[in-house]
């Protein structure tokens, strides 16, 4: 069987078993590529004035006045940033409500709910726990590659056929 075939048909049929894991890759990747634009994705940043002054039990008790993001202590906080340029404090609580708190004053100043960690986690297959991430998204990836690669290939030989029939039409 000649290489081109043969490639056609790995190529072919490569493309059903990565079908669905390329297009949560991609759809993912997209969302994630606008996440600072997207706002249903990751909320915009407030901005606040003037210098921190707050510590971290009044970042929580500030958090806790937020009834959505059911946070009593700091085992109900997934993650805490802290943006200089803008003085803001961003809590996230575990079930993924966004708090943006003034770090001077310690007022509210958003609330919204913050999906770029799970689209993340979609994105990455991590969702889905280590073995879909092992064993689906990572033999998908090598897959995908190895189509890159023989689409790559087909692409080029009907020019280099082209260029080398020119070639010898030249040289009669």
């Amino acid at each position: 069987m000649k290489p081109h075939i043969l490639l056609r048909r790995v190529h072919y049929w490569a493309s059903l078993p990565i079908a669905v894991p390329l297009l949560l890759v991609i759809a993912t990747g997209l969302l994630l590529q606008f996440k600072k634009s997207l706002p249903w994705v990751q909320p915009a940043e407030q901005r606040a004035a003037g210098e921190p002054a707050l510590g971290l039990e009044q970042i929580l008790e500030a958090a806790a006045t937020v009834d959505a993001a059911a946070i009593d202590a700091w085992d109900d906080v997934y993650r805490v940033e802290y943006r200089p340029g803008r003085n803001l404090v961003k809590v996230v609580s575990n079930n993924r409500t966004e708090i943006q708190i003034d770090a001077a004053t310690g007022a509210v100043l958003q609330v919204a709910p913050r999906r770029s960690d799970l689209i993340e986690s979609l994105h990455d297959g991590s969702f889905f726990g280590d073995f879909a991430k092992t064993w689906l998204f990572t033999p998908a990836a090598i897959v995908l590659l190895g189509m890159l690669l023989t689409g790559v290939y087909l692409f080029f030989v009907p020019i280099l056929a082209k260029r080398r029939r020119a070639r010898r039409g030249r040289a009669r």
